[in-house]
């Protein structure tokens, strides 16, 4: 689950004459996001671990955006927004990261972004595991969180630098309904960080 989530709101809108606008960003908070330096922009710094700390620390700017945060959090309960509000309703990660048995993420969350509701959507959407909840951790912990293989699903630094490239559930982040900012820079962009990163040795910032 992401931020913006939303479960039950078409049921409680009809049954209950609830409004949307409860749970509407407020307004001005869909901007266009900064963009992101590229690798070669660190190639006057010559100690290369000092390079790969300060590579992560760019990348940083999109995996400590909202875009990311909401759907990593460090309980069982996502947030949402750019503001990271605690969803509401009250929904829980579950066993699977996909919701509970009488709360699933689909149950509101379609394939696609409902632009009209305000509601994000993906195939594949739901949590990050708990092993990878970054809210509320400094840089520096999530970056020994993401190449540690006991935390972060198995993955090698290729599988990680893939992930970051071509998942498309992570290019929601740069695809997000109306309401919200997309992460900075662009999916490319990340990648293309996170790969030097890992190339110039995965080091990470203090």
């Amino acid at each position: 689950m992401r931020k913006g989530l939303v479960f039950g709101l078409v049921a409680l809108a009809v049954t209950a004459g609830s409004s949307l606008s409860a749970w509407a960003a407020p307004a001005g908070a869909a901007e266009s996001a900064p963009g992101l330096r590229k690798p070669a922009d660190f190639d006057s710094i010559t100690d290369e671990q000092q390079r790969s700390a300060a590579l992560f620390l760019e990348a940083g700017k999109v995996i400590q955006s909202p875009r990311c945060l909401n759907c990593h959090p460090s309980g069982d309960r996502p947030s949402q927004g750019d503001q990271m509000r605690p969803h509401q309703p009250l929904v829980l990660r579950g066993a699977d990261g996909h919701g509970t048995s009488a709360m699933r993420c689909v149950n509101c969350h379609q394939a696609q972004n409902n632009d009209s509701a305000r509601l994000p959507g993906h195939p594949k959407w739901g949590m990050a595991p708990l092993s990878m909840g970054w809210h509320g951790k400094s840089l520096h912990d999530i970056c020994e969180q993401m190449k540690d293989t006991k935390r972060n699903g198995g993955m090698t630094p290729e599988q990680i630098v893939h992930h970051v490239s071509e998942d498309t559930l992570v290019g929601w982040a740069w695809k997000p309904d109306a309401s919200r900012t997309p992460a900075p820079g662009t999916q490319k962009e990340f990648g293309a960080l996170i790969a030097a990163w890992v190339r110039t040795g995965q080091f990470c910032p203090e």
